[in-house]
């Protein structure tokens, strides 16, 4: 089922009539073992007069301010540091600690003198003897590359430094330091390289860091090795392959797409090996590629500089057309596409853009763009991404990190998933499913009731009565939009373990009911409790929404069995879970001796496996 791309971009764009939630995908923070997470680079600190307001000056020239000391915010527009700092006659100038180290005088107590230099100094003697206040075991505890130095003008022990890793704040003369940059816009994030799934968080490309992780369920990011990210050395490799300079690449299967920083493409049908000309244009850089994976004759290329910005191919790089429309005058960095849904997403400098074309018709009209920037910091988009489901859509913002929200796309084409993992799966008595894409009324398969649990415009849950039967149930639905019908596939059991929006298992330790995750880890001979659905039918028989009791709630009917790394555990139960809706819960004993790390885990019901998910597990 498709509406008209052209009146639902219009009621989008229309104010208060399609609102998009976008939420925060973890803090601008990087765990770098220093004595707080880090961010990027800040140039220079200093404090208002009265010394209640803190400003810090970003590497890309923005600034932020501070009255809490937790949380910032853009500082007003003529926010200029003060005048330098009072500095000693030559007579009385200090001698220094290393070679080219400034020295700063409290303003509050001229005795106390700081010097800035690789390292930062204190000295309370004018200058004889110095404490070096951030140097550990040959490294220092802030990070390198220190900048600036700002002393509070009412108390000298409150010291504020800004280096190559954020700023960082002391209140005890710099004996101890915490970081300010957990809500500190400063984050650089380039490229989104994977989505929460499958026990894996959210990936990303920085600038100065590499490639980052943020772990299911934490908000700060740590480096990451999974090298997700190989277009680096692709970009290197297709450039001694065609002569210049590659700045973007995209494949799907053995097509393969190349951009330079000129603006021409070649296209290889031997997985790189060699390559055509394919456009010939130039200016502007080639910043990004779609291509879509099942049809790599289709692809979606974008550009920075004038001109042409967003093109498309139909014909595997035969022909390229125009779809930059009424898109605003800036360079684009980032696209990401559903080609069966006809929706196309960029990121720009003004922010994130969303087309409804044919993607496989090379005749489409002109598109029309709509900005879905609404809810969203002020900054560079640098990419876009879908995750595989089509459903979630993740930016990256230019120092604000990642954020997401339900893909606006869905209020043109439904889609139903399951509510566990928001996968396609075929459908079981009893599960849940989400409807996303709109608000859902009613929902009736056949001659039965589907319950709708919940709706709101962007997603509607509903529960599969305890009766249905498949193998195909078409499934009429009622929405804010008129009636649908779609085909719905059930069986006996769909297993699938519940995820959260952050990647995080739906896992708890039986005994003390917390969740399991990276701070909260299973252990070996524990008992763990596993939330599912779609396990099918119960005894004795339970009505749809309706929810299970308390105590000695129905069991599941199926065999259900859990395997950890490939390994059989002991299942206890499997029941409906206690005072929930369509919800199971299946307790399973880990084995006496485990290793120690992530282990793969997954559950199957009448032999239909679930989605795989990840658990940390210790001995």
């Amino acid at each position: 089922m498709r509406l008209a791309g052209v009146s639902f971009l219009a009621a989008l764009a229309a104010a208060g009539q399609v609102r998009l939630d976008w939420r925060k995908v973890g803090s601008p923070g990087v765990e770098l073992s220093l004595a707080a997470a880090a961010t990027g680079p800040v140039t220079q600190v200093w404090f208002s007069p009265s010394g209640g307001e803190l400003f810090a000056r970003m590497y890309s020239g923005k600034t932020f301010v501070t009255s809490d000391f937790e949380t910032w915010s853009p500082a007003p527009a003529n926010a200029t540091p003060p005048s330098a700092p009072a500095t000693l006659s030559p007579a009385d100038a200090p001698r220094l600690p290393e070679t080219g180290a400034l020295p700063v005088i409290a303003a509050s107590d001229p005795g106390r003198i700081y010097a800035i230099g690789q390292q930062l100094f204190r000295s309370d003697d004018g200058g004889r003897s110095w404490t070096d206040l951030t140097q550990a075991h040959r490294a220092s505890v802030v990070g390198a590359g220190q900048r600036s130095l700002a002393v509070s003008p009412t108390n000298a022990d409150q010291l504020v430094l800004a280096n190559n890793y954020g700023v960082w704040q002391s209140l005890d003369g710099g004996l101890s330091w915490a970081g300010l940059n957990n809500s500190l816009p400063n984050l650089p994030v380039r490229r989104i390289l994977a989505t929460p799934g499958g026990g894996s968080g959210t990936q990303i490309e920085v600038e100065g860091f590499g490639d980052l992780e943020l772990p299911p369920g934490g908000s700060v990011w740590f480096p990451s090795n999974k090298g997700q990210d190989l277009e680096t050395a692709l970009r290197a490799r297709y450039s001694s392959v065609v002569g210049t300079r590659i700045t973007a690449t995209g494949a799907g299967g053995s097509t393969v797409y190349a951009g330079s920083g000129d603006g021409r493409i070649w296209v290889s049908l031997d997985g790189g090996a060699t390559f055509q000309l394919s456009r010939t244009d130039t200016g502007g850089v080639v910043e990004r590629f779609y291509v879509d994976s099942q049809e790599p004759n289709v692809a979606l290329a974008v550009l920075s500089g004038n001109g042409a910005r967003v093109l498309r191919t139909t014909s595997t790089g035969s022909l390229w057309d125009d779809l930059t429309g009424n898109l605003p005058e800036v360079a684009v960095h980032g696209i990401t596409a559903d080609r069966t849904a006809g929706a196309v997403y960029v990121a720009t400098d003004q922010g994130v853009f969303l087309a409804h074309t044919d993607l496989e018709n090379a005749t489409q009209p002109a598109v029309n763009w709509v900005s879905l920037s609404n809810g969203l910091p002020a900054a560079i988009a640098w990419d876009v991404k879908l995750d595989p489901a089509g459903v979630q859509l993740y930016a990256a913002l230019d120092g604000y990190g990642v954020y997401a929200t339900a893909a606006p796309h869905r209020l043109w084409n439904l889609r139903v998933v399951s509510t566990a993992d928001y996968t396609p799966h075929p459908a079981a008595p009893g599960a849940l499913l989400s409807v996303i894409g709109s608000r859902v009324n009613t929902a009736r398969g056949g001659d039965l009731n589907y319950p709708v649990l919940s709706a709101s415009d962007s997603e509607s849950q509903i529960q599969v009565p305890f009766e249905a039967v498949g193998p195909n149930v078409a499934l009429s639905l009622q929405t804010n939009t008129g009636a649908v019908t779609l085909g719905l596939p059930v069986q006996p059991t769909a297993p699938a373990i519940f995820v959260s929006s952050d990647g995080v298992p739906m896992i708890y330790d039986a005994d003390t009911g917390l969740p399991l995750d990276v701070r909260n880890t299973a252990h070996s001979n524990g008992r763990i409790q596993i939330l599912a659905t779609g396990l099918g039918k119960v005894r004795p028989d339970w009505p749809a929404n309706l929810p299970a009791p308390e105590h000695d709630p129905p069991a599941v009917a199926a065999a259900v069995q859990v395997y950890l790394d490939g390994t059989p555990l002991q299942v206890s139960s499997a029941t409906l879970a206690p005072l929930e809706i369509g919800f199971y819960v299946i307790e399973a004993q880990l084995p006496s001796i485990t290793n120690l790390g992530t282990s793969e885990l997954y559950i199957k019901a009448d032999g239909q496996e679930s989605n795989r998910v990840q658990i940390v597990v210790e001995p």
